[in-house]
């Protein structure tokens, strides 16, 4: 493939990026429309239609590795390994 072809599939790649993040950015403004609604009204579930729409408080416990390697260095160092993956950027 030539520099002009390359050029032409960075560009499309581009503006086929900036539709998708315009198109996220939409789809989180109804999220906040439908979660404004649902806060309004005081519900976690509704059923509009054919669709449940759900917007709840949901509790977890995650491990605070960052925490756990400040007090246990040595314990961290002994359970992590390395990983190699690739990334592609154009900038």
């Amino acid at each position: 493939m030539g520099q002009n072809e390359l050029l032409a599939k960075i560009r499309e790649m581009k503006e086929l990026q900036q539709i998708m993040d315009e198109a996220a950015a939409e789809i989180e403004s109804i999220k906040d429309e439908l979660k404004a609604v649902m806060t309004a009204e005081g519900k976690e579930e509704m059923t509009v239609d054919v669709f449940k729409v759900r917007f709840q408080t949901i509790t977890s416990s995650w491990f605070d590795s960052a925490a756990f390697k400040k007090t246990h260095a040595d314990l961290y160092a002994q359970f992590t390994k390395p990983t190699t993956s690739t990334r592609f950027t154009i900038a």
